[in-house]
């Protein structure tokens, strides 16, 4: 590779003497010299060259950016690579990197260039609270740049360049995080089923059925194999960490799921590819191209959970998660207590009972009802 962006290469001709090269890592005052060579043509950059390069630019980036806030953000998730990223970034499931990466991208935009002493002014408290309001229109999104502003002040905290952490009382505003009423109905898959054949992305369909009947995450369903499939469950230990342990799944089989796992091995994929979930090359899809995939549908189908326009309460669109509670709605009609199925999702046994009433005890009061009128006339 001859040619980098940025970098300044320097011919020296001297009559009588060999053509010399001084090839330094950007053009300008104090740019460090990477190569000395002789010969006619333009010295080539092999992989030391552009390892030099790549080290000098960083530590540029981190002697510009020492005492500003964008030098702390370089300090937690490095630069260029993950090899530079502190511990605790590296310790981060990659769909949370992912996920905190934008965030950390429009904190540096908005904050990068401010000294980190003024951090530890309990007036940024204000500022904090301001930019998340100023982000109200999507509530999910301010809350989750407020999450991780506060981790990466308790980052620096630990490393004593800040003293107080000014996000970590900052309250949530998202009002829609308890969502254990919305299910996924059966009108609801049928839309659903209708939309994916209609925009010829029918294995998106697969997750749909797989979620409403195992209940599992987005992380999971995307992951889970034939190999975590027993007799009685599915039991897969989750490749993202919650306080520091992975979480261990164990999901029993119904047999709504024993159906739909035997249909998903018919499923055509490429060689060696073993998940329950393919996409449409036969390849495992990636969560967040799971989440793409599954949203165009729904919203071309216009799914939505209605709410109460006399109480002021929108529409809200059904999400992959929301069929955990479809989930709930099948062991409902077993034989297990609000506490079990609670322990099998990690919900509140409360949740699980407000399911049970709403969509399981109800339906089947109507039901004995119609059953009796029927049965007087």
């Amino acid at each position: 590779m001859s040619d980098v962006a940025g970098v300044h290469f320097v011919r020296i001709a001297t009559p009588g003497k060999p053509v010399r090269w001084y090839v330094y890592a950007w053009r300008g005052k104090g740019a460090p010299l990477i190569l000395k060579s002789e010969g006619p043509k333009r010295p080539k950059l092999g992989k030391a060259e552009l390892k030099a390069i790549e080290l000098a630019l960083e530590e540029s980036t981190a002697h510009r950016d020492a005492g500003l806030l964008s030098g702390l953000i370089r300090m937690w998730r490095g630069s260029g690579s993950l090899d530079h990223a502190s511990p605790e970034w590296k310790a981060l499931a990659p769909t949370t990197r992912e996920t905190w990466g934008y965030e950390l991208d429009a904190i540096e935009a908005k904050w990068g260039a401010l000294p980190i002493e003024l951090w530890n002014d309990p007036r940024m408290i204000a500022k904090v609270i301001a930019w998340r309001d100023s982000r109200a229109a999507t509530p999910r999104g301010a809350d989750m740049g407020v999450q991780v502003l506060r981790e990466l002040l308790a980052f620096g905290k630990l490393r004593l360049m800040v003293k107080i952490n000014v996000a970590a009382d900052v309250p949530a505003i998202y009002e829609g995080a308890d969502r254990a009423e919305i299910i996924w109905l059966p009108d609801d898959v049928d839309r659903f089923a209708w939309a994916a054949l209609a925009l010829n992305r029918i294995e998106v369909l697969d997750a749909l059925d797989l979620a409403n009947v195992t209940g599992m995450r987005r992380a999971d369903l995307a992951a889970v194999t034939f190999d975590e499939v027993s007799d009685h469950a599915i039991v897969r230990t989750a490749r993202k960490k919650s306080r520091g342990r992975r979480r261990r799944a164990v999901v029993p089989l119904i047999p709504e799921s024993r159906r739909l796992i035997a249909e998903l091995r018919t499923r055509p994929r490429l060689p060696g590819v073993n998940t329950l979930l393919v996409n449409s090359l036969g390849r495992p899809w990636s969560p967040a191209a799971l989440t793409q995939a599954f949203n165009q549908v729904r919203d071309f189908a216009g799914i939505v959970h209605p709410g109460n326009p006399d109480l002021g309460e929108p529409d809200r669109r059904k999400h992959l998660h929301d069929c955990r509670g479809t989930f709930v709605t099948h062991l409902c009609r077993t034989d297990l207590t609000n506490d079990e199925i609670a322990r099998i999702v990690a919900w509140a046994a409360a949740n699980v009972e407000r399911i049970r009433r709403t969509y399981v005890d109800d339906a089947a009061v109507v039901v004995a009802l119609s059953e009796r009128i029927s049965r007087a006339l």
